[in-house]
């Protein structure tokens, strides 16, 4: 599990426990969000097949099966 995961993991337990969405919990979702987007359109500038964008995906944010 690489900092990104646990960025989000600290993300995740400040808004549980607060209830409420603070500004930089949003802030934050939507880094993430963009960088999956990056990556996406980084594959697609290539031309590769959509099969490599959740692989992509998964290595960035250091996630194994």
């Amino acid at each position: 599990m690489n900092q990104r995961i646990r960025l989000m993991a600290k993300a995740n337990q400040a808004f549980t426990e607060s209830r409420v969405t603070s500004p930089e919990v949003t802030k934050f979702m939507e880094l993430i969000v963009q960088e999956c987007i990056d990556i996406v359109n980084d594959a697609v500038d290539h031309r590769e097949p959509a099969s490599t964008y959740a692989n992509k995906i998964k290595h960035h944010f250091g996630v194994e099966e």
